[in-house]
């Protein structure tokens, strides 16, 4: 049972929470914020629950719609196959999904109660996102897009900003003190996890398909799609150089184009693929846009603490 619900909660993946976290943590130090560890505590434990909360709910909508059995298996996509293995922790999936819910509402409320109403605005969309992405927002093409992004960008980054900024008077500080560089940070990441689920729905299109799931693959197609991954990506490209040119952000950050390297064998090999899909030869571009995304977040990160 604990491995079943180790692969429910899909620890790998988990990388992108703590990630995020860094990329905040180091931009909140570049600007001389007090560190206060008993906040980054709180906002660690909140992003890793949340994250497994919404892996556990896709999990388990997944394999009750059927979907699970229907979708080939890969290190990135399809699901983990925990539940196809081992149908009786169907229950405890659902289980740690709420479970983890709940640790998310309950210290989300402790912060609320310590710094005030205003968070409720990241709270309450990042609960309802976190519950409704596998059932109800995968059958809309444009919320199943945006919908990673904006949770774990303008959401959970944007969010653990304010708090880091905030800690040392232990007031939330007015949305109109947030940095630029907050901001650009935040939608740097929006659109970088959203091209991570968005490539990732690439080799289910046709079992998504089968249980009405209305991703952007299926309706425009997977060459179009791959069209909207390049936009994606140099978006969060301009993002790091805008972010320069406005002195949001240090020069030294831009040592984080040289990954785009990545990028232009990543939209070459989709668009080829798109010709006709090969899921063998699509892994290793699923694992390019993996790790392309990674270092993006993470060389920033480490830079912002070099600068």
């Amino acid at each position: 049972m604990i491995k079943t619900m180790l692969g429910v909660a899909r620890l790998n993946f988990l990388t992108l929470s703590l990630a995020c976290v860094f990329l905040v943590l180091s931009y909140s130090l570049y600007l001389g914020a007090p560190f206060n560890v008993g906040v980054l505590i709180l906002v660690v434990t909140m992003a890793i629950a949340a994250h497994i909360s919404v892996n556990a709910f896709n999990e388990y909508f997944d394999f009750r719609s059927g979907l699970d059995f229907l979708t080939p298996k890969t290190p990135f996509s399809g699901g983990s196959g925990a539940l196809v293995a081992d149908p009786s922790a169907a229950r405890w999936a659902l289980l740690l999904a709420v479970f983890s819910l709940m640790v998310v509402i309950v210290l989300g409320l402790v912060l609320v109660v310590r710094f005030g109403a205003a968070l409720l605005w990241i709270g309450i969309p990042g609960v309802l996102v976190i519950y409704t992405y596998t059932h109800y927002l995968n059958r809309s093409a444009i919320a199943c897009l945006l919908a990673p992004g904006v949770g774990f960008g303008l959401l959970m980054t944007l969010g653990a900003f304010w708090l880091f900024i905030s800690a040392g008077s232990m007031q939330l500080s007015p949305v109109s003190n947030i940095p630029l560089g907050g901001w650009i940070l935040a939608l740097m990441v929006t659109v970088l996890v959203s091209n991570l689920l968005l490539v990732n729905q690439f080799p289910d299109l046709e079992a998504d398909k089968k249980v009405g799931r209305r991703h952007l693959p299926i309706v425009i197609g997977r060459k179009r799609s791959t069209l909207v991954v390049l936009v994606l990506h140099s978006v969060a490209i301009a993002c790091l150089v805008i972010g320069v040119l406005v002195e949001a952000l240090p020069t030294l950050t831009l040592l984080v184009l040289v990954s785009s390297v990545l990028l232009v064998k990543l939209i070459l090999g989709l668009y080829r693929l798109s010709e006709q899909w090969h899921l063998e030869t699509a892994v290793p571009l699923l694992a390019t846009n993996v790790a392309f995304i990674h270092i993006f977040i993470l060389a920033t990160a480490l830079l912002l603490l070099l600068a």
